[in-house]
């Protein structure tokens, strides 16, 4: 096997990451589609003479997480300093663990 595919994740994992950084929707959607067809192709026949490259390529990708869990984060925050509604934490009435909607108002008159 080549090292095609391993290129095409390393471009794909670069292209989510300035979209992340650069909040650009368009871009994140299809950079995260190019590297979910690379790693298709990857699991298919996993290029074994190339596990540092491969373990570089998980470390990028799990920084891309933790980068996009910040900005969920925060537009979660901005979202509940709007006063949009949140979603928390709770048990509904058979039992099992579930969210509960809470609007919240900005002001009362």
């Amino acid at each position: 096997m080549t090292a095609e595919p391993l290129q095409r994740l390393a471009v794909a994992l670069e292209s989510e990451r300035n979209a992340l950084v650069h909040n650009d929707v368009l871009a994140l959607v299809k950079a995260t589609g190019d590297k979910l067809a690379a790693l298709r192709e990857l699991e298919q026949a996993p290029p074994l003479e190339y596990a540092q490259r491969l373990q570089e390529l998980a470390e990028r990708n799990l920084a891309n997480g933790r980068l996009l869990a910040r900005r969920r984060r925060e537009v979660n925050l901005a979202l509940r300093q709007l006063g949009r509604s949140e979603a928390v934490p709770a048990y509904n009435a058979s039992g099992h663990a579930g969210h509960v909607i809470r609007p919240r108002s900005l002001a009362v008159a």
